[in-house]
Protein backbone atom coordinates (compact mmCIF):
# COMPACT_ATOMS: atom_id res chain seq x y z
CA UNK A 1 0.00 0.00 0.00
CA UNK A 2 1.54 3.34 -1.09
CA UNK A 3 2.22 5.96 1.66
CA UNK A 4 -1.03 8.29 -0.28
CA UNK A 5 -3.43 5.10 -0.02
CA UNK A 6 -2.51 4.72 3.50
CA UNK A 7 -3.57 7.94 4.82
CA UNK A 8 -6.95 8.09 2.68
CA UNK A 9 -7.80 4.52 4.33
CA UNK A 10 -6.63 6.30 7.30
CA UNK A 11 -8.81 9.49 6.97
CA UNK A 12 -11.84 7.32 5.33
CA UNK A 13 -12.50 5.75 9.13
CA UNK A 14 -13.03 9.26 10.82
CA UNK A 15 -16.53 9.59 9.72
CA UNK A 16 -17.23 6.33 11.58
CA UNK A 17 -15.61 7.04 15.11
CA UNK A 18 -16.95 10.32 14.76
CA UNK A 19 -20.45 8.78 15.12
CA UNK A 20 -19.60 5.82 17.21
CA UNK A 21 -18.01 8.27 19.59
CA UNK A 22 -21.44 10.64 20.11
CA UNK A 23 -23.30 10.65 23.39
CA UNK A 24 -26.28 8.27 23.65
CA UNK A 25 -27.27 10.39 26.45
CA UNK A 26 -26.96 13.98 27.11
CA UNK A 27 -23.89 14.81 28.81
CA UNK A 28 -23.85 16.16 32.31
CA UNK A 29 -22.35 19.19 33.67
CA UNK A 30 -18.48 19.56 33.64
CA UNK A 31 -17.86 20.97 37.33
CA UNK A 32 -13.94 20.30 36.67
CA UNK A 33 -12.48 22.99 36.06
CA UNK A 34 -8.68 22.48 35.13
CA UNK A 35 -7.59 20.76 31.32
CA UNK A 36 -4.99 18.18 31.72
CA UNK A 37 -6.23 17.69 35.35
CA UNK A 38 -8.22 14.17 35.83
CA UNK A 39 -11.60 15.34 34.70
CA UNK A 40 -10.46 15.69 30.99
CA UNK A 41 -7.96 12.22 30.95
CA UNK A 42 -10.74 9.74 32.78
CA UNK A 43 -14.31 11.64 32.92
CA UNK A 44 -14.53 10.67 36.43
CA UNK A 45 -17.20 8.61 38.42
CA UNK A 46 -18.93 8.29 34.80
CA UNK A 47 -19.65 12.09 33.79
CA UNK A 48 -18.79 12.93 30.22
CA UNK A 49 -15.03 13.63 29.14
CA UNK A 50 -14.35 16.73 27.14
CA UNK A 51 -12.96 16.34 23.88
CA UNK A 52 -10.58 19.41 24.35
CA UNK A 53 -9.40 18.48 27.82
CA UNK A 54 -5.66 17.40 25.97
CA UNK A 55 -4.33 20.05 22.75
CA UNK A 56 -3.98 19.09 19.89
CA UNK A 57 -2.49 15.42 18.37
CA UNK A 58 0.55 17.18 17.12
CA UNK A 59 1.52 18.67 20.69
CA UNK A 60 3.53 16.35 22.84
CA UNK A 61 3.62 16.68 26.47
CA UNK A 62 0.57 18.73 27.02
CA UNK A 63 -0.70 17.40 29.92
CA UNK A 64 -0.01 15.78 33.85
CA UNK A 65 -1.92 13.00 35.07
CA UNK A 66 -3.42 12.30 38.47
CA UNK A 67 -1.15 9.94 40.40
CA UNK A 68 -1.02 6.54 39.65
CA UNK A 69 -2.66 6.82 36.11
CA UNK A 70 -1.56 5.50 32.71
CA UNK A 71 -2.05 6.82 29.26
CA UNK A 72 -1.08 4.82 26.13
CA UNK A 73 -1.15 6.66 22.82
CA UNK A 74 -0.62 6.28 19.02
CA UNK A 75 0.35 8.74 16.34
CA UNK A 76 0.65 8.55 13.12
CA UNK A 77 2.75 11.38 11.04
CA UNK A 78 3.03 12.05 6.68
CA UNK A 79 4.99 14.58 5.75
CA UNK A 80 4.92 15.43 1.65
CA UNK A 81 7.70 17.45 0.73
CA UNK A 82 7.73 18.80 -3.12
CA UNK A 83 9.94 20.99 -4.79
CA UNK A 84 13.26 23.11 -3.58
CA UNK A 85 13.64 26.92 -1.60
CA UNK A 86 16.86 28.89 -0.82
CA UNK A 87 15.75 31.12 1.62
CA UNK A 88 12.02 32.35 0.97
CA UNK A 89 12.62 32.08 -3.25
CA UNK A 90 11.49 28.32 -4.74
CA UNK A 91 14.10 27.11 -7.11
CA UNK A 92 14.00 24.98 -10.05
CA UNK A 93 16.36 22.16 -10.66
CA UNK A 94 18.00 23.69 -13.43
CA UNK A 95 18.61 26.21 -11.42
CA UNK A 96 20.66 24.41 -8.98
CA UNK A 97 22.54 22.51 -11.27
CA UNK A 98 23.84 25.99 -13.05
CA UNK A 99 24.51 28.02 -9.92
CA UNK A 100 25.42 26.17 -6.65
CA UNK A 101 28.49 25.21 -5.75
CA UNK A 102 29.67 22.14 -4.77
CA UNK A 103 31.54 21.27 -2.09
CA UNK A 104 33.45 18.15 -2.01
CA UNK A 105 35.97 16.90 -5.67
CA UNK A 106 34.55 16.07 -8.85
CA UNK A 107 32.28 18.58 -10.42
CA UNK A 108 31.95 22.18 -9.41
CA UNK A 109 28.70 22.63 -9.68
CA UNK A 110 25.71 20.33 -8.04
CA UNK A 111 24.71 17.67 -10.81
CA UNK A 112 21.80 15.68 -8.33
CA UNK A 113 18.85 17.54 -7.28
CA UNK A 114 16.32 15.79 -4.86
CA UNK A 115 12.45 16.47 -6.40
CA UNK A 116 10.54 15.03 -3.75
CA UNK A 117 10.58 13.28 -0.28
CA UNK A 118 7.70 11.58 1.80
CA UNK A 119 8.04 10.37 5.58
CA UNK A 120 5.65 8.30 7.57
CA UNK A 121 6.45 8.03 11.28
CA UNK A 122 4.63 5.88 13.98
CA UNK A 123 5.50 6.88 17.11
CA UNK A 124 4.48 5.38 20.50
CA UNK A 125 4.34 6.42 23.74
CA UNK A 126 3.41 5.98 27.38
CA UNK A 127 2.71 8.08 30.27
CA UNK A 128 2.67 7.33 33.82
CA UNK A 129 2.57 10.01 36.85
CA UNK A 130 3.90 8.70 40.04
CA UNK A 131 2.52 11.85 41.53
CA UNK A 132 0.06 14.25 41.23
CA UNK A 133 2.80 17.28 39.84
CA UNK A 134 5.03 14.33 38.35
CA UNK A 135 4.52 12.35 35.05
CA UNK A 136 6.99 10.71 32.75
CA UNK A 137 6.41 10.23 29.60
CA UNK A 138 8.70 7.84 27.05
CA UNK A 139 7.94 7.97 23.11
CA UNK A 140 9.58 5.86 20.74
CA UNK A 141 9.50 5.94 16.89
CA UNK A 142 9.38 3.75 13.40
CA UNK A 143 10.20 6.00 10.38
CA UNK A 144 9.92 5.48 6.65
CA UNK A 145 11.72 7.49 4.27
CA UNK A 146 11.55 8.02 0.64
CA UNK A 147 13.41 10.80 -1.52
CA UNK A 148 13.28 10.67 -5.41
CA UNK A 149 16.47 12.52 -7.28
CA UNK A 150 17.16 13.70 -10.62
CA UNK A 151 20.57 13.39 -11.84
CA UNK A 152 21.96 15.45 -14.74
CA UNK A 153 24.61 14.02 -17.40
CA UNK A 154 28.12 14.84 -16.83
CA UNK A 155 29.92 17.83 -15.48
CA UNK A 156 27.80 21.13 -16.66
CA UNK A 157 24.56 21.69 -18.24
CA UNK A 158 20.80 20.99 -18.07
CA UNK A 159 20.64 17.66 -19.86
CA UNK A 160 19.10 15.00 -17.47
CA UNK A 161 20.49 11.52 -17.27
CA UNK A 162 18.05 9.80 -14.86
CA UNK A 163 15.59 8.89 -11.97
CA UNK A 164 16.40 7.57 -9.17
CA UNK A 165 14.82 7.12 -5.32
CA UNK A 166 16.46 6.23 -2.47
CA UNK A 167 14.49 4.58 0.92
CA UNK A 168 15.49 4.37 4.34
CA UNK A 169 13.13 2.59 7.54
CA UNK A 170 13.99 1.42 11.02
CA UNK A 171 13.95 2.64 14.78
CA UNK A 172 14.42 6.28 15.34
CA UNK A 173 15.70 8.04 18.22
CA UNK A 174 14.12 7.62 21.43
CA UNK A 175 12.61 10.36 24.34
CA UNK A 176 12.51 10.56 28.01
CA UNK A 177 10.40 12.92 29.34
CA UNK A 178 9.29 14.36 32.97
CA UNK A 179 6.42 16.82 32.89
CA UNK A 180 6.16 19.05 36.24
CA UNK A 181 3.00 20.71 37.36
CA UNK A 182 4.06 24.43 38.47
CA UNK A 183 0.64 26.14 38.81
CA UNK A 184 -3.34 25.72 38.46
CA UNK A 185 -5.93 27.10 39.59
CA UNK A 186 -9.74 26.97 38.32
CA UNK A 187 -8.70 28.18 34.41
CA UNK A 188 -5.03 27.71 34.16
CA UNK A 189 -2.16 25.11 34.15
CA UNK A 190 1.20 25.64 33.61
CA UNK A 191 4.15 22.53 33.62
CA UNK A 192 7.66 22.28 33.09
CA UNK A 193 8.93 20.20 30.21
CA UNK A 194 12.14 18.10 30.63
CA UNK A 195 13.81 15.29 28.51
CA UNK A 196 16.22 13.57 27.19
CA UNK A 197 16.71 12.39 23.68
CA UNK A 198 18.15 9.07 23.23
CA UNK A 199 20.47 8.18 20.07
CA UNK A 200 19.10 4.68 19.15
CA UNK A 201 18.25 5.62 15.73
CA UNK A 202 20.60 4.64 12.96
CA UNK A 203 23.01 7.43 11.40
CA UNK A 204 24.45 4.78 9.00
CA UNK A 205 21.74 3.79 6.72
CA UNK A 206 22.99 3.47 2.45
CA UNK A 207 21.23 2.79 -0.64
CA UNK A 208 22.29 2.87 -4.40
CA UNK A 209 22.13 6.19 -6.18
CA UNK A 210 22.91 7.11 -9.53
CA UNK A 211 26.30 9.43 -10.64
CA UNK A 212 26.10 12.10 -13.27
CA UNK A 213 28.95 9.29 -14.82
CA UNK A 214 26.02 6.77 -15.32
CA UNK A 215 27.50 4.38 -12.05
CA UNK A 216 25.43 3.31 -9.51
CA UNK A 217 27.31 2.58 -6.75
CA UNK A 218 25.95 1.83 -3.05
CA UNK A 219 26.73 4.99 -0.84
CA UNK A 220 25.85 6.04 2.83
CA UNK A 221 22.32 8.26 2.33
CA UNK A 222 22.81 11.99 3.49
CA UNK A 223 21.80 13.02 6.72
CA UNK A 224 18.31 13.79 5.70
CA UNK A 225 17.59 10.36 5.05
CA UNK A 226 19.11 8.79 8.35
CA UNK A 227 16.84 7.64 11.02
CA UNK A 228 18.15 9.53 14.15
CA UNK A 229 20.45 12.22 15.26
CA UNK A 230 23.27 10.08 16.64
CA UNK A 231 23.81 12.50 19.56
CA UNK A 232 22.49 12.83 23.38
CA UNK A 233 20.06 16.09 23.40
CA UNK A 234 18.19 18.02 26.09
CA UNK A 235 14.58 18.56 25.36
CA UNK A 236 13.71 21.31 27.66
CA UNK A 237 9.70 23.37 27.13
CA UNK A 238 7.63 25.09 29.37
CA UNK A 239 3.30 24.15 28.63
CA UNK A 240 0.20 26.71 29.26
CA UNK A 241 -2.92 25.90 29.04
CA UNK A 242 -6.08 27.11 29.91
CA UNK A 243 -10.24 26.79 29.89
CA UNK A 244 -12.98 28.46 29.94
CA UNK A 245 -16.99 27.70 29.17
CA UNK A 246 -16.59 26.11 25.94
CA UNK A 247 -13.13 27.51 24.41
CA UNK A 248 -10.04 26.11 25.65
CA UNK A 249 -6.37 27.36 25.01
CA UNK A 250 -2.42 27.11 25.29
CA UNK A 251 1.25 27.61 24.21
CA UNK A 252 4.11 25.80 24.70
CA UNK A 253 7.75 26.60 24.19
CA UNK A 254 9.82 23.40 23.01
CA UNK A 255 13.91 23.03 22.35
CA UNK A 256 16.46 20.34 21.30
CA UNK A 257 19.99 20.67 22.29
CA UNK A 258 22.55 19.28 21.52
CA UNK A 259 24.47 17.40 24.49
CA UNK A 260 27.65 16.55 22.05
CA UNK A 261 29.34 18.64 19.80
CA UNK A 262 29.28 15.89 17.54
CA UNK A 263 28.36 12.19 17.35
CA UNK A 264 30.38 8.92 16.17
CA UNK A 265 30.63 10.31 12.37
CA UNK A 266 31.64 13.95 13.10
CA UNK A 267 28.63 16.05 13.28
CA UNK A 268 25.82 16.76 14.91
CA UNK A 269 22.24 18.52 13.76
CA UNK A 270 21.52 21.85 14.49
CA UNK A 271 19.61 23.14 17.66
CA UNK A 272 16.00 23.84 17.51
CA UNK A 273 13.38 26.24 19.05
CA UNK A 274 9.74 26.07 18.44
CA UNK A 275 7.03 27.67 19.78
CA UNK A 276 3.43 26.96 19.07
CA UNK A 277 -0.35 28.30 20.43
CA UNK A 278 -3.53 26.81 19.76
CA UNK A 279 -7.45 27.82 20.49
CA UNK A 280 -10.01 24.68 20.41
CA UNK A 281 -13.37 25.17 20.85
CA UNK A 282 -15.64 22.13 22.42
CA UNK A 283 -19.13 21.90 20.05
CA UNK A 284 -19.76 18.62 22.52
CA UNK A 285 -18.50 16.57 24.91
CA UNK A 286 -17.48 14.12 22.32
CA UNK A 287 -16.05 16.66 19.78
CA UNK A 288 -14.08 19.86 20.10
CA UNK A 289 -12.42 21.18 16.69
CA UNK A 290 -8.49 23.58 17.04
CA UNK A 291 -6.66 25.95 14.95
CA UNK A 292 -3.21 26.24 16.24
CA UNK A 293 0.26 28.09 14.60
CA UNK A 294 3.43 26.31 15.24
CA UNK A 295 6.66 28.00 14.60
CA UNK A 296 10.46 26.68 14.83
CA UNK A 297 13.96 27.54 14.09
CA UNK A 298 17.02 25.23 13.62
CA UNK A 299 20.47 25.57 12.94
CA UNK A 300 22.38 24.55 9.68
CA UNK A 301 24.70 21.37 10.53
CA UNK A 302 27.71 21.38 12.03
CA UNK A 303 30.62 19.20 11.20
CA UNK A 304 30.61 16.55 8.43
CA UNK A 305 30.15 12.62 7.82
CA UNK A 306 32.60 12.11 5.69
CA UNK A 307 31.15 9.09 4.11
CA UNK A 308 28.51 11.95 3.13
CA UNK A 309 29.73 13.20 -0.12
CA UNK A 310 28.44 14.05 -3.68
CA UNK A 311 27.12 16.87 -6.16
CA UNK A 312 23.74 16.87 -4.47
CA UNK A 313 22.26 19.48 -1.65
CA UNK A 314 21.45 16.85 1.09
CA UNK A 315 25.20 16.49 1.31
CA UNK A 316 26.32 19.85 2.37
CA UNK A 317 25.66 20.21 6.17
CA UNK A 318 25.29 23.66 5.47
CA UNK A 319 21.99 23.28 3.24
CA UNK A 320 19.79 22.42 6.42
CA UNK A 321 18.18 24.44 9.07
CA UNK A 322 16.52 27.90 9.09
CA UNK A 323 12.43 28.84 9.83
CA UNK A 324 9.17 27.79 9.05
CA UNK A 325 5.48 28.88 10.56
CA UNK A 326 2.58 26.50 9.90
CA UNK A 327 -0.67 26.74 10.61
CA UNK A 328 -2.69 23.56 12.03
CA UNK A 329 -6.37 22.76 11.73
CA UNK A 330 -7.71 19.78 13.89
CA UNK A 331 -10.43 17.71 15.76
CA UNK A 332 -10.29 15.66 18.90
CA UNK A 333 -13.21 13.24 20.13
CA UNK A 334 -13.34 10.83 22.57
CA UNK A 335 -15.78 8.36 23.27
CA UNK A 336 -18.43 8.78 26.31
CA UNK A 337 -20.30 5.38 26.51
CA UNK A 338 -19.62 1.91 26.30
CA UNK A 339 -16.30 -0.04 24.90
CA UNK A 340 -14.78 3.09 23.44
CA UNK A 341 -15.54 5.36 26.79
CA UNK A 342 -12.20 7.30 27.53
CA UNK A 343 -11.09 6.17 24.26
CA UNK A 344 -9.56 9.70 22.46
CA UNK A 345 -9.11 10.08 18.78
CA UNK A 346 -7.70 13.25 17.12
CA UNK A 347 -6.29 14.38 13.34
CA UNK A 348 -4.48 17.76 12.79
CA UNK A 349 -3.27 18.68 8.81
CA UNK A 350 -0.98 21.30 8.64
CA UNK A 351 0.13 23.77 5.81
CA UNK A 352 2.99 26.17 5.55
CA UNK A 353 2.79 29.91 6.04
CA UNK A 354 6.48 31.15 6.07
CA UNK A 355 9.75 29.06 5.07
CA UNK A 356 12.96 30.21 4.76
CA UNK A 357 15.42 27.76 4.12
CA UNK A 358 19.29 27.09 4.24
CA UNK A 359 19.12 25.98 0.85
CA UNK A 360 18.75 24.71 -1.39
CA UNK A 361 16.48 22.67 0.32
CA UNK A 362 13.73 20.39 0.31
CA UNK A 363 10.44 22.33 1.12
CA UNK A 364 7.33 21.11 3.46
CA UNK A 365 4.42 21.36 1.42
CA UNK A 366 1.98 19.71 4.01
CA UNK A 367 1.74 17.25 6.66
CA UNK A 368 -1.22 15.26 8.63
CA UNK A 369 -1.13 13.83 11.86
CA UNK A 370 -4.21 10.94 13.29
CA UNK A 371 -3.93 9.54 16.77
CA UNK A 372 -5.07 7.62 19.52
CA UNK A 373 -4.83 8.08 23.45
CA UNK A 374 -5.96 5.88 26.59
CA UNK A 375 -5.81 6.66 29.91
CA UNK A 376 -6.52 4.06 32.81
Amino acid sequence: MTTASRTKHVLNFLPAIAFAMAPLTPALADDAPLPGAGFSVSGGHGGPIRADGHAPIGIMGDHVHKKGEWMLSYRYMHMDMDGNRIGTRNVSPQTIVTTVPNRFAGPPLLRIVPLWMTMDMHMFSAMYAPTNDLTIMAMANYLEKEMRHITYQGGMGTTPLGLFTTNSEGIGDTRITGLYQLYKDSVHHVHLNLGLNLPTGSITERDTILRPDNVRPNVRLPYAMQLGTGTFDLLPGLTYTGRAGDFSWGGQFRSEIRLEGKNEEGYAWGDVYGLTGWLAYEWDSWISTSVRLDGWTQDSISGIDPNIVGPVQTANPDFYGGEQVFAYFGANMVGQTGIIRGHRFAFEVGVPLYRNLNGPQLETDWNVIVGWQKAF
